[in-house]
C-alpha cells in the first residue's frame, strides 16, 4: 500500500517577495502574513479615546504585549497619582492566555476576553478553571467596537492609515498627535 504525496500545487504558493537583510529594530517593521507590517497594540477609553498604545514588528504575537500596554495607561485626575488601573478589560481573542487573565485577576482587573476555540477545546480535554462568557459577558463584549472606532479615528489620517514613516518614533509620534487631537476635539477634557 502506497501513500499518495501531495502535488506541488496544493501546497500554495512560492513565496515572491526578496528580502534583502533583516530590518532595523527601530523601524518597527516585520513580515506577517499581509507582508511587512507594524502592529500597533491599542488601549482607549469607554469614548473611543486612545490612553496608550505599542508599535511591534508585524509578527508579534498579540497576547505577549498586553500587560506591557495596559502598563502605559496614565490618566490623571484633579488630585492625586495618575490613575493606572482599568476597571474591566476587553479584548478579543488574540488576547487571551493563562497569564494574561492571571495578570489581571491579581490586580482585581475584570476581563471580557472570549476563549479561542483551541482553547475550548483543550479546556474540555482537562479539568480547570472555566471561563464564565454567558450572557452578560456577551453584552459587555459588544461595547469592544470603541477600539475598531478608535482606530478608526486614527487612521482618518493618512500617514497613520499607510505607514508611511520610516522610523517608528516618526510613526509613534504621529500617533501621539492624532490621539491629542481627538482627545481636545471630543469635547470632553474630564476622565471621569
Amino acid at each position: 500500500m502506497s501513500t499518495a504525496r501531495p502535488s506541488r500545487g496544493s501546497r500554495g504558493a512560492l513565496q515572491n517577495f526578496k528580502k534583502f537583510g533583516a530590518e532595523p529594530p527601530d523601524h518597527a517593521i516585520g513580515r506577517s502574513r499581509g507582508g511587512l507590517t507594524t502592529k500597533n497594540h491599542l488601549v482607549c477609553d469607554g469614548k473611543d479615546r486612545a490612553l496608550a498604545f505599542l508599535l511591534t514588528p508585524g509578527q508579534f504575537a498579540d497576547t505577549s504585549l498586553m500587560q506591557a500596554t495596559l502598563a502605559e495607561i496614565r490618566v490623571p485626575g484633579s488630585a492625586g497619582r495618575p490613575r493606572t488601573r482599568p476597571d474591566r478589560v476587553m479584548a478579543d481573542k488574540g488576547y487571551p492566555s493563562k497569564a494574561n487573565r492571571t495578570w489581571l485577576r491579581e490586580r482585581g482587573i475584570a476581563a471580557t476576553i472570549p476563549e479561542r476555540d483551541d482553547q475550548i477545546a483543550h479546556r474540555r480535554k482537562k479539568r480547570g478553571r472555566p471561563i464564565d462568557f454567558g450572557d452578560d459577558q456577551k453584552a459587555r463584549y459588544r461595547g469592544r467596537n470603541v477600539v475598531e472606532r478608535c482606530f478608526g479615528k486614527l487612521k482618518q489620517w493618512r500617514g497613520i492609515a499607510m505607514r508611511s514613516d520610516k522610523l517608528a518614533r516618526n510613526y509613534h509620534a504621529a500617533l501621539c498627535l492624532a490621539a491629542t487631537l481627538h482627545w481636545l476635539t471630543s469635547g470632553i477634557s474630564n476622565t471621569s
